[in-house]
């Protein structure tokens, strides 16, 4: 027997509110759509204040967009809320066939032994804290690929790459511009491999006069030339043995130290600097660019043969333009970081600088993101960031000028964004993006008309 609507959603009322648990849906965009009376009271919220927002603002360390976009639940999983290691459901809901949100639990009656389950998370948690910090003080690798904030599909893809890549032995080229965290991913890719116990070591090509690099690379004797150590110097190599070599920047290297360092991927020995002797090492590579190393091929500047050395396995990150889905979360996460270190409280941004930094071109990626950030803690006089904080070079190309980028111009690359990522989500279906969007299909279609005349997808909208 059917039930009827009215009692089919005293059924809906009685499990959302009647429970103890904490209950919150979101739409396909990560916009809150319903928070039960049991988590508002939790995190301290008037359900009219939070509706529309995006969910990020208003739970914290959440990834209830994350399961939104991709349809994959996240049962039992440990969230740290309100000073509480809880654990959360995040389930995906379709309609339709249609994924058009996610709906999350999370436990709220702090029981006595719940109390006391969240003491002992809380106590394994800091002995794996401490864990960590002695194992990255003694292999030096001081970051995990969980330290790799993103929401994006493009950077879900990159962290299974690295899941997958660090299970074996091969040599890694990270590719991305500068401030695209090319470090932070050589560190992830040591830390799930089989080598994480051994040195992570690095050195910066680009830091390092010629001169000293094949010294600093593989050692020295004693005596080897005027200033040495009277008992040598190990190299990065010898240092790292066992273990893994991040060769930072590495197309700033010369033509000399290249030919030296395919030798050593070739024959697993290095030629200490003033010796006859050779050394057996065993070094993972793994090695970084903002370069095009295929023009620098080119332009014989960089070795073919050890190109292929160093790029069985390429990793390139996209720049922080190309995936500004990652930026909301991104500048919780920066903004968090930085008041806890500062002691400011500082508890948002204004609308407003969200979508400039959502439409803004990024230049120096991530890097540039969390200098913004920062200058903005300390130059505003609120307790959020507003477009007066930021900084004034910034500010700059925010002037509707024939120049640099207007705020019009940063506001109009921000819809065009979401367009082409919602035609993609939509696989080119044009009414489905217009759905994923909240906007009405002509709507829709003159802005895509404006942005992107040439368009061809799925399906075509006829408005009779």
């Amino acid at each position: 027997m059917l039930l009827h609507n009215a009692y089919r959603e005293e059924i809906i009322e009685a499990v959302f509110e009647k429970t103890n648990f904490c209950f919150v849906v979101v739409d396909e965009q990560g916009l809150v759509t319903y928070l039960n009376e049991n988590y508002c009271k939790f995190i301290e919220v008037q359900l009219e204040d939070v509706l529309g927002k995006h969910v990020t603002d208003v739970i914290e360390n959440t990834r209830m967009h994350i399961v939104a976009q991709t349809g994959k639940e996240e049962i039992a999983d440990l969230q740290y809320i309100k000073g509480n290691h809880m654990i959360a459901n995040r389930i995906p809901l379709y309609s339709g066939g249609h994924l058009v949100g996610a709906v999350g639990t999370v436990l709220y009656r702090d029981t006595k032994e719940w109390m006391k389950m969240n003491a002992h998370i809380k106590d394994l948690l800091l002995q794996i804290e401490n864990y960590r910090k002695k194992l990255s003080k003694q292999n030096g690798a001081t970051y995990a690929l969980h330290d790799i904030v993103a929401s994006s599909v493009k950077m879900d893809k990159m962290k299974e790459k690295i899941k997958k890549v660090s299970t074996g032995d091969v040599s890694v080229l990270i590719k991305g511009e500068s401030g695209t965290g090319k470090e932070l991913f050589a560190h992830s890719i040591h830390h799930l491999s089989e080598r994480s116990t051994k040195p992570f070591i690095k050195i910066n090509c680009a830091a390092i006069p010629e001169e000293l690099l094949e010294s600093e690379l593989f050692g020295y004797a004693g005596g080897a030339f005027t200033g040495a150590k009277k008992a040598g110097k190990l190299g990065k190599f010898q240092l790292a043995d066992g273990g893994t070599l991040f060769l930072d920047e590495i197309g700033d290297m010369s033509l000399n130290a290249q030919v030296k360092i395919l030798r050593v991927l070739q024959e697993g020995e290095v030629e200490v600097l003033g010796s006859e002797t050779t050394q057996k090492v065993d070094v993972r590579i793994i090695a970084a660019t903002n370069q095009n190393l295929e023009q620098l091929i080119e332009a014989n500047r960089f070795r073919e043969d050890l190109f292929y050395r160093i790029n069985v396995v390429p990793i390139e990150i996209p720049p922080l333009r190309e995936r500004s889905e990652d930026i909301r979360v991104l500048a919780k996460f920066i903004l968090d970081k930085i008041t806890k270190r500062t002691g400011k409280r500082i508890h948002g941004f204004q609308a407003e600088v969200m979508d400039f930094f959502q439409g803004y071109d990024w230049p120096g990626n991530v890097r540039q993101l969390e200098n913004v950030i920062e200058s903005a803690v300390y130059l505003t006089n609120t307790d959020i960031i507003k477009l007066d904080d930021l900084p004034d070079q910034l500010k700059s190309d925010m002037l509707i000028t024939g120049k640099g980028t207007g705020l019009k111009e940063i506001l109009a690359r921000a819809e065009k964004q979401a367009i082409e990522q919602a035609l993609d989500k939509a696989n080119g279906d044009k009414v489905k993006a217009a759905e994923l969007l909240g906007i009405g299909k002509s709507s829709f279609y003159e802005k895509l008309k404006k942005y992107k005349p040439d368009y061809s997808g799925n399906v075509e909208y006829n408005p009779k």
